[in-house]
């Protein structure tokens, strides 16, 4: 194949389809359990900084070929037990296949505690009936979303933004989770725009990798951190929602973060908004592709390139597989245990609380499964998985298939751990040793993900 072939055999088109979108409030309760971080010296939240909210975008028209988003602004699960009580309640109640549903968390570190085990804590008491409460927030949502559908046409583009920097930092020896300056960051921004069949903007899909964690321990704000902020830039300007979904961001944040004023916090989220309205400025029309035409001899020989129409891809379906993985030698849950009840040390002990309960739902086994959602839609691909992967993940398999949108989902479905490359773990730094996965995980979900991805493709 010529390069001028290459390049007419652009296959960035739209998808068109049936589609609906709803979303709810889901600010939990005063007073319940809200410590995220170990420095913290309080429990629960004094007030709400901006609300939380949970979007539900339902793709497809017959049942069986339906692919449910939802995303939340949530941390993430200690418990996968939680998790999976609330997801296989939507299942059931929809008649869904596991493959049909994603419910993925912002990642936000300034939302309430979602894992029943800390039922003991202050504020704990409140978590269960919160749990029952997302519930049905959630089936409420998803059937507005199913009743609301649609034929729409989903385009993406793709834009950068400053706002994710490295965070893997090493003073001395010693290797901190802090901005890093001399280390370049992923800052690949996905924007979607779906739209009826009219033209009207019915809403903004954003993927992008960035912890948020621009609030920390001195916050005492309920919020969905930076993504509150860019949410209201989109609406402001365009009159239409944002989904927000929490990219490959293990190893990034924010420059300006672990902070208590919100100032800070929203300028973050304007990065982000402002760089979504650039990217959308510079899009394609829906319908519409911009190819290379031919060349004109002139001063110097110039490459002209023109804009035709496309027939949207009516193309939508899925998978999910089970990734066979090794865990790292891990001490039992009564040493553990031992360890926490006999732990005064507030900072460790929220350190070996979290470890606890990753412990117990790993149980005895020595090795493991990951979970991997592979959807096609249209000539792009979401790729969602439930771990914290750093951003090689999605480097790397987007350069395999540089023709492709390729929307990449941490923290769906589940969590477990970080996903660190394997180069990582001579480092005595947080993400090795809190990761329950033994060495090459990370480079095993890569080469499993491009395998299902051409599984995909002709």
């Amino acid at each position: 194949m010529t390069n001028k072939e290459k390049l007419l055999q652009n296959r960035m088109g739209d998808w068109r389809g049936y589609a609906g979108y709803a979303e709810r409030d889901i600010t939990p309760p005063k007073g319940i359990y809200s410590r995220n971080w170990g420095a913290a010296n309080f429990d629960v939240a004094e007030g709400v900084h901006r609300p939380l909210m949970l979007q539900c975008l339902a793709m497809g028209k017959e049942r069986e070929d339906l692919r449910i988003l939802i995303t939340a602004d949530l941390g993430w699960w200690k418990d996968n037990n939680d998790e999976w009580a609330l997801r296989n309640q939507l299942l059931e109640h929809f008649h869904l296949r596991e493959d049909q549903l994603l419910f993925c968390l912002s990642h936000t570190h300034a939302g309430p505690s979602i894992c029943s085990r800390d039922a003991h804590l202050p504020g704990g008491e409140l978590i269960q009936p919160y749990l029952e409460f997302l519930t049905r927030t959630a089936t409420d949502c998803m059937e507005q979303a199913l009743s609301d559908r649609s034929e729409c046409v989903l385009s993406w583009s793709t834009g950068v933004c400053s706002l994710a920097t490295n965070r893997d930092l090493e003073v001395d020896g010693n290797y901190l989770v802090g901005y890093n300056p001399g280390a370049t960051a992923d800052q690949t921004l996905l924007v979607g725009q779906l739209k009826s069949v009219d033209g009207k903007l019915k809403g903004v899909l954003c993927n992008y990798a960035c912890h948020p964690t621009s609030f920390a321990h001195l916050n005492k704000l309920i919020s969905p951190d930076y993504i509150g902020a860019a949410r209201e830039v989109i609406q402001q300007q365009l009159q239409a929602p944002m989904i927000f979904l929490q990219g490959a961001s293990g190893d990034l944040a924010p420059k300006k973060q672990y902070t208590r004023d919100a100032a800070v916090v929203d300028n973050n989220g304007r990065m982000l908004g402002y760089a979504v309205l650039s990217a959308l400025a510079g899009a394609d029309k829906p319908g519409t592709k911009w190819v290379f035409e031919k060349m004109l001899s002139s001063g110097a020989p110039l490459a002209l390139w023109t804009e035709i129409q496309t027939k949207p891809s009516v193309d939508l379906q899925g998978s999910i597989c089970k990734l066979p993985v090794s865990l790292k030698k891990l001490p039992d849950v009564a040493e553990i245990e031992k360890d926490y009840n006999a732990c005064e040390d507030r900072v460790l002990r929220e350190r070996l609380w979290r470890k606890l309960n990753t412990r117990k739902w790993i149980g005895d086994r020595k090795a493991a499964e990951i979970s991997l959602w592979v959807w096609k839609i249209g000539e792009a691909f979401i790729v969602a998985q439930p771990n914290e992967a750093y951003s090689l993940y999605q480097t790397t398999v987007r350069q395999h298939f540089p023709d492709r949108n390729i929307i990449f989902i941490n923290i769906a479905n589940g969590y477990v751990g970080y996903l660190p490359p394997a180069g990582y773990y001579d480092r005595d730094m947080y993400a090795v040793w809190q990761t329950p996965y033994a060495q090459g995980t990370l480079e095993l979900l890569i080469e499993k993900t491009i395998n299902e991805i051409q599984s995909f493709l002709p």
